[in-house]
């Protein structure tokens, strides 16, 4: 017998994706239902083409480390949909998700009623992506969350997340990856700069001329406030550490340094300052009052899963999702920066809808072996299409190319084929990424939440304990890091040790 969670899950699943066309009729109508919860609490509401789970990752781990209680919603998954909501770093419990999809679901049947009887298509009814949107929306107020990081499914202008305050905004960098989106980096930009509200306080990476032209109208005709990568915001300084990298960051005139960020790239440097600038947008006159050890231990706590993510040494092994060209790009710079490979074993599928060819030809110098499978999803590119695009991006280059019909057989070919000194880059699409996650990670090995999402520790609790925001912040951090209670009853009672140290 399935439990509540597979069977909510199941359900959800029997949504499907539903109409890709400019309407959010549906989610506003189930909003309203609900009664609009997602305008209870203030939003940082991130888009961009890459790098937006990542943004919001790290803005949910500075509100953790100040003390704000944060929501995070991401997609999509890699291993568990729970993954997409999360309270200070943690997942939903499967119990919760299964009420919450349930309290949501009753509505989502009433507005499919509504919508049958005015003569709607089966397909017209409220979709995954939809009900699940609304799924955080009344989680995070029900919780209650001080702040709702958002991450845009895709565009911005009519994508389901679109309806949240939105009082910071943040865009990536804007290039083109979906088709539905627009075939030029202007006309992806035109839906990304949607979600700018009236009044906002806008954070934007480095763009090309014509979308950075966009962007800055958006924030015009919304009488927004425009904080810009490289001249408002800056990575003054970043370089290799244990781990991942040591930052400098500066918003405005404040300059942070010794960050330790734990994760490899000077893109994620590029992210960890957007981060920033959104968290000092979203605090106002409080963040200038905070410690610069706020800042890291939240950067400090950052933890990314599919994104340049070393997952087994000897040989190690390394996830990324890559799954466009701009992906690609980074995944070949962070490899080439961040790590002395002797050789690169890159094992790649990618989905059918993807610009294949654009992902390998930015991949081609990193990999000296190639080996390439399908992905395990219905939208995967099939095995001649990788194998052929792979052959003439590797034509003439000496590099093997072989396939193989099955990513857990790919992955042992691989494993096989590393000597001391090599590595391995699997990539090309999060799909991918989170199957191999299942064969390094696999979720039953991992500290899971129990069967409720009770609160047992209280901040009036840090009064009784003698210990200060600062040490509760850090607990805190460290138990989200682990998502185990025993965990953060560790460090607790390590913070109390050091107290009693200090005392004597």
């Amino acid at each position: 017998m399935p439990t509540e969670f597979e069977r909510a899950f199941d359900a959800l699943m029997a949504r499907g994706p539903g109409r890709m066309v400019p309407d959010l009729s549906r989610i506003t109508a189930l909003a309203e239902l609900l009664g609009d919860p997602q305008l209870a609490y203030p939003t940082v509401h991130v888009t961009g083409t890459n790098g937006k789970g990542s943004v919001v990752r790290m803005v949910g781990a500075l509100c953790s480390a100040a003390g704000l209680s944060a929501g995070t919603y991401t997609s999509p998954h890699l291993q568990t949909v729970r993954e997409r909501l999360t309270l200070a770093g943690r997942h939903i419990s499967p119990t919760r998700f299964a009420e919450v999809h349930d309290e949501v679901a009753v509505l989502a049947d009433l507005l499919d009623e509504r919508i049958r009887a005015a003569g709607g298509e089966p397909a017209d009814h409220v979709t995954f992506f939809e009900l699940l949107t609304a799924m955080a929306f009344a989680y995070f107020a029900d919780a209650p969350v001080d702040v709702g990081v958002f991450e845009v499914g895709m565009g911005g202008t009519w994508d389901a997340t679109n309806l949240v305050r939105g009082d910071v905004a943040v865009i990536n960098e804007v290039d083109v990856d979906h088709a539905e989106l627009g075939a030029t980096p202007e006309a992806v930009a035109g839906e990304k700069a949607g979600i700018i509200k009236p009044g906002a306080q806008v954070i934007t990476a480095r763009q090309a001329p014509e979308v950075a032209r966009i962007i800055d109208a958006a924030v015009a005709d919304n009488d927004a406030t425009l904080w810009r990568l490289g001249s408002d915001l800056e990575v003054v300084d970043h370089r290799l550490a244990i781990g991942g990298q040591q930052l400098t960051l500066r918003v405005g005139e404040r300059v942070i340094d010794e960050i330790v960020l734990p994760l490899y790239g000077d893109h994620q440097a590029r992210n960890a300052a957007l981060a920033l600038g959104a968290f000092a947008a979203l605090t106002g006159e409080a963040f200038a009052q905070m410690d610069d050890e706020v800042v890291r231990h939240g950067l400090g706590a950052v933890a990314i899963p599919g994104r340049m993510e070393v997952v087994r040494r000897d040989p190690t092994v390394l996830l990324d999702g890559a799954h466009n060209p701009h992906g690609a790009a980074a995944a070949s710079a962070t490899v080439a920066g961040s790590f002395a490979f002797d050789e690169l074993i890159l094992v790649v599928a990618c989905l059918d809808d993807k610009d294949i060819t654009g992902i390998l030809a930015e991949l081609r110098g990193t990999a000296s072996h190639v080996i390439v499978t399908q992905a395990p999803s219905p939208r995967a590119a099939s095995l001649q299409r990788m194998h052929d695009a792979a052959i003439a991006t590797w034509d003439g280059t000496g590099v093997a190319v072989e396939v193989v019909d099955d990513l857990h057989r790919a992955l042992e070919l691989a494993e096989s084929t590393a000597g001391e000194g090599d590595g391995v880059l699997v990539a090309g699409s999060l799909h991918t990424v989170g199957a191999a996650r299942d064969r390094y990670l696999p979720l039953d090995d991992l500290a899971e939440l129990g069967e409720d999402d009770e609160v047992v520790w209280e901040p009036d609790d840090a009064d009784e304990l003698d210990l200060d925001d600062a040490d509760v912040a850090l607990a805190l951090e460290l138990a989200a890091q682990e998502e185990d209670q025993t965990a953060f009853d560790e460090a607790v009672e390590r913070l109390l040790e050091e107290e009693g140290e200090a005392d004597r």
